[in-house]
Parts: structure tokens; C-alpha cells; sequence
């Protein structure tokens, strides 16, 4: 096979949660743990840093690699979903895997596949860590796929683990609330392995702290250790931040190059996490620290996160998919400057979208859309929904026709905003 039949053949074969949903999910590790003793345990061949959570934790693990490259350690990240190509899953100080060993590890292990009949997204996991151990990386940053404690990548036993925050997301998988969430998310919380939590939040908290002195695990609270006040945009277009702990400046006019207001919360997890590992003899300066936070497009090709489109009008892409998502990108845009906001605006059907449309801005023009993949939910349905939040606009099933339609109406001093699912971002980025 070549490349493209071989992209074929998995997204064909293999069951794809982010394309067909729950049909693709399994409520098991055994096929992992079969695949990893099949290609004899290759993530014990590298160290790792485990990253959950319902938000923040693509960012969070992004702006990790890049200050360990920063740090001149070959880093392997894992990531998901994939935004344009699929090998943007799997990179090593941000170059995405190469075809051919796409190509090389399905043929070679297409026996297994056609056998065990593992979901795509446990093939790419262990794809991931065969490239990884093939490569001999330092280091690598995994980010969980959905949960925690069921996921395919807690086969780990990482240097750290960190869970960026608890909202409701998946609830049909983990739970109908953010404690139940949580129980899943600390799964992979692992005997004297430390932990870093995100954000405290009272309804998680306890589960954390109960997990941890079970597994004897020290735990830290990022905004507990760092707090920031506020961000300002510098003259090259970043954010720049004042990080403070115990009321003391510690780390002044740090500068971030992804825009999104949100990311504050994730910068704190990431100055948490590089604390414990230098605890565990990662040498990791501070100008290590500033340059990776600077350069984290640059390091890692990292995209989609309050992504600037175009200008006159202002186009700005970010795939905040759930409740709590759409919120800090809501918070945004109230803090842009514009005339009108056009509103590009689809969904998948597993998601609480009621709960979404009552949030939507009611003086927006509204392009309600759908992503090509089977999950997406129908953009008339969508439509209708809509309007019994008092939302109104046009129906343009295409992503690409639905920006382009926004940008002929839209006038100079405009906003358009692509978003409501990642697979929607994916098509205009």
C-alpha cells in the first residue's frame, strides 16, 4: 500500500470515535495492553509526561514540548485529534511523523490489527510509541484521548501527571458530573507518581486529593503555587503575561504566542509541571522557559487555538468544542474590538448543544454549518435548535462556502468566528 491507501485503510477499517462516536469507544485497556506486549512494550523505552483533562490539555502539552526543546531534549508529542493531516498526531520536536512509517507500522502489524481489531485511536497511540522508541526520543508528552482512567495511553508509567481541569464533556462515557468526571480523569494517577492539577475546583478537588493519598502521590495545585492577574498584547503580537506566587512577581512580562485569554490557566499548569521536573533533574533554565513559551507555533506547529484567519474583517478560528470551552472563547470575543460579529457556527451531535446555543450571543449573524465527517450534526437540525434561543442566520452546509459567504457580507471593522467543533476549525485553517 501506499500512503494514501494505507490512510484509507485506517480510517476505513479501524473504528474512529471522532468520525462515527461511540461505536468506536471501547470501556476496556485489554486490547492496549495486547498491542503493547505484541510490539514488546515500547513506551517503557522512553521517559513520559501524561497529560489529561476536559480542556486545555492540547495547549497545555504544545507549550510543554516546546519549552523541553527549548531545553535541547529530543521530545516526542502525541496528540489528537488531528486538525488537517494525520500525521500532525505524532511529532518529534514539532516534525510530524514521516509516511512511510505510517505506511511501514500498518503493513507490518495488519495481521494484529485485522485480528485484535483495535479502534483507530488505539492504532495511533502505539504507532506513536513505536516511532518514538524507534527514534530514541527523551522525552515524550502524551496527551489522553478521552478520560483517563479506560484511555489507551494509560498503559504509561509517566515522570508526572497532570490534569488541567474537570467540565462537563463526554458525559455519556464518563459521568453526568464533574465528580464522576474527575474519577475518570484521575485514573491516571499512579503509585508515587507526582500529580499536578490545573485549576481547584470545590466539586474536583476532593476526588484529587482522595486519589492521590491513595496512590501515595504527591500533589500540587498549579493556581495554588502561580497565580496571573491580567495579559496585555505586546508589539510582535503576543501575550504577555506577569506570573506571581505568594503576592511576588517570579516571573515578569512573559510572553506567550497563543492569543487565546484562556491559556493563562494552562501557562500556570505548565510552570507547575516544569517545577516538578526539574525536581527530577530536567535541567530547564528560565531562558529555556521564556523561549519555549514564545515559540510554541514555531516549535511544536501548533494551530487552531484563537488562530488568526485574515484581517479586514477579522477572522479568528478556535476549537473550543464543549460548555466550559465555548465560554472563555465567548469572554473573547466580548474583549475584541468590532462592529458586527458573524457567528461560522457547527457542531458534533453527541454534544449538550442546547446548553451551547443558550450561551451564543443573540446580535450575531449566524452561518450554521457542518463538518464532512458522519458525526457532525446536521446543520438544519442545528438551525432549528437555534432558533428557540433566539439565534437566527442561514443555513450553509459547506465549512469553506459558509467563510466565504461571511466574508463577502461581512464589512471591514467585522468579526467572523469559525468554531463549535474541531472538525469544523479543521476545514478553514
Amino acid at each position: 500500500m501506499n500512503y494514501s491507501e494505507t490512510l484509507e485503510y485506517m480510517f476505513s477499517k479501524l473504528p474512529m470515535f471522532q468520525r462515527v462516536g461511540d461505536s468506536a469507544y471501547k470501556a476496556n485497556l485489554q486490547t492496549s495492553i495486547n498491542f503493547d506486549n505484541f510490539l514488546e512494550n515500547p513506551h517503557k523505552s522512553f521517559k513520559t509526561i501524561h497529560i489529561a483533562g476536559t480542556n486545555g490539555k492540547g495547549s497545555t502539552s504544545h507549550m510543554l514540548a516546546s519549552i523541553l526543546q527549548e531545553a535541547g531534549y529530543k521530545v516526542g508529542l502525541y496528540t489528537s485529534p488531528h486538525l488537517k493531516n494525520f500525521t500532525e498526531r505524532i511529532k518529534i520536536n514539532g516534525i510530524e511523523v514521516e509516511q512511510n512509517f505510517v505506511v511501514a507500522f500498518i503493513e507490518k502489524n495488519k495481521q494484529f490489527l485485522e485480528t485484535e481489531k483495535p479502534s483507530f485511536f488505539e492504532m495511533t497511540v502505539f504507532m506513536a510509541f513505536q516511532y518514538f522508541k524507534e527514534k530514541k526520543v527523551d522525552v515524550a508528552v502524551i496527551e489522553v484521548g478521552m478520560g483517563g482512567r479506560l484511555d489507551s495511553t494509560n498503559i504509561i508509567k509517566p515522570l508526572v501527571s497532570v490534569i488541567t481541569n474537570i467540565s462537563l464533556d463526554h458525559t455519556a462515557f464518563l459521568g453526568n458530573t464533574l465528580e464522576k468526571i474527575a474519577v475518570e480523569k484521575a485514573g491516571i494517577i499512579k503509585s508515587n507518581i507526582p500529580v499536578i492539577i490545573g485549576e481547584t475546583q470545590q466539586e474536583t478537588e476532593p476526588v484529587f486529593v482522595e486519589f492521590a493519598q491513595k496512590h501515595n502521590s504527591n500533589i500540587s495545585f498549579a493556581d495554588k503555587l502561580f497565580n496571573i492577574d491580567y495579559s496585555t498584547l505586546s508589539i510582535d503580537n503576543k501575550q504577555v503575561v506577569n506570573v506571581k506566587s505568594n503576592y511576588e512577581i517570579v516571573f515578569e512580562n512573559l510572553k506567550i504566542d497563543l492569543l487565546g485569554i484562556y491559556q493563562k490557566k494552562n501557562v500556570l499548569t505548565v510552570l507547575a509541571t516544569i517545577n516538578e521536573l526539574t525536581k527530577q533533574n530536567f535541567e530547564i533554565s528560565t531562558e529555556n522557559l521564556r523561549n519555549g513559551l514564545a515559540n510554541i507555533v514555531k516549535n511544536t506547529q501548533f494551530a487552531g487555538r484563537w488562530q488568526i484567519l485574515g484581517n479586514n474583517p477579522l477572522i479568528i478560528a478556535d476549537t473550543g468544542h464543549n460548555y466550559a470551552g465555548i465560554t472563555c472563547v465567548l469572554e473573547q470575543i466580548k474583549n475584541t474590538a468590532y462592529k458586527k460579529l458573524h457567528f461560522i457556527f457547527g457542531v458534533v451531535n453527541d454534544k449538550d448543544v442546547d446548553e451551547i446555543l443558550a450561551k451564543l450571543p443573540k446580535n450575531a449573524n449566524y452561518y450554521f454549518t457542518q463538518a464532512n465527517i458522519p458525526r457532525a450534526l446536521n446543520c438544519n437540525i442545528l438551525a432549528e435548535k437555534a432558533v428557540n434561543f433566539g439565534l437566527n442566520g442561514i443555513v450553509i452546509p459547506d465549512v469553506k462556502t459558509a467563510l466565504k459567504t461571511a466574508k463577502k457580507i461581512a464589512k471591514k471593522q467585522d468579526l467572523i468566528f469559525v468554531g463549535g467543533s474541531t472538525f469544523v476549525v479543521a476545514e478553514v485553517v
